[in-house]
């Protein structure tokens, strides 16, 4: 225990003079310190065992540590850069992106230290050079405060989305029931449901885009289909079209917001082999599955 005590200090004291651009020492004992009276100030507060090694002012030790910060951006936005270069393919293009667009996103992306996260900001940038108007400043802004944990969370769950060309959106299917007629009114209760569990998706990993408004909280219910009515869902190099077999089927799904439709674009995710296996089954009863493979 004692040595993990000590690697945690050191690697506090590391964080710390990687902050500040000085190290921090140890004033005395600690252990003597608590019980000795020159520990305690004039107003009995304890006295800091710890001071930054340091003779500059004040002032000097902040604008160190703001152009220490200034240094670390800049270093961010250069490799940002420079991946959105490597991405970028050789292709004509008649427009470029806002110019105050660009601005929003030098300021926002260069606090982003994370190697994952930097492929991202470079692949909106790239994007929205090839297409302006892709990504929106609010999919900027979401984006700065997200955690890997949260970007994981988003891929986990565009590998169950399908893109439905009609209404360019992206929605994750969770099951359908068959509409009750005034003769079977219960029959909702006998709804087809998809287990996401089984998926390696739990979830916090739903509640957790719902909370950064990249899914909307409520389940969504299709318009009723009828019978031999078709449903084209892309998942990047496959498509797959349901057909009713009969009327009055309703599926239900979680939906992507436009925000989250705009972040999904940057991740390339084949469809879930288990998610797969789940509407397959689930939906044939009253669906004819069909997939097949897109270039």
């Amino acid at each position: 225990m004692a040595v993990k005590t000590a690697q945690a200090r050191i690697n506090l004291a590391n964080t710390i003079e990687s902050l500040l651009g000085y190290p921090i020492i140890k004033v005395g004992n600690n252990e003597a310190s608590h019980n000795n009276e020159q520990s305690y100030g004039p107003q009995g507060k304890v006295k800091p065992l710890y001071r930054i090694n340091s003779d500059n002012t004040v002032l000097a030790r902040a604008q160190k540590r703001q152009d220490l910060l200034l240094i670390k951006q800049q270093q961010n936005i250069e490799k940002i850069l420079a991946m959105a270069m490597d991405f970028c393919p050789d292709v004509a293009s008649s427009k470029q992106p806002d110019a105050d667009w660009v601005e929003h996103f030098v300021a926002l992306c260069g606090d982003t230290s994370n190697q994952s996260m930097q492929s991202l900001w470079a692949k909106i940038l790239t994007g929205e050079t090839l297409n302006p108007g892709t990504f929106s400043i609010k999919s900027l802004q979401t984006l700065k405060h997200m955690t890997q944990r949260e970007a994981d969370s988003l891929q986990k769950c565009v590998s169950l989305s399908g893109y439905n060309e009609k209404d360019d959106s992206h929605f994750i299917l969770l099951g359908f029931y068959k509409k009750p007629s005034l003769f079977d009114l219960l029959r909702k209760g006998n709804k087809v449901s998809l287990n996401l569990g089984k998926t390696g998706i739990s979830f916090p990993d739903i509640l957790t885009l719902m909370d950064l408004n990249l899914l909307y909280r409520k389940e969504i219910e299709s318009a009723v289909l009828k019978t031999g009515q078709e449903l084209t869902l892309s998942f990047l190099s496959q498509k797959v079209t349901l057909k009713a077999k009969n009327s009055d089927l309703v599926l239900s799904y979680y939906k992507f917001t436009q925000t989250g439709d705009e972040l999904s674009k940057l991740i390339n995710y084949p469809v879930n082999k288990v998610y797969k296996q789940l509407l397959n089954s689930a939906l044939e009863s009253e669906f004819e599955l069909a997939w097949h493979t897109t270039k």
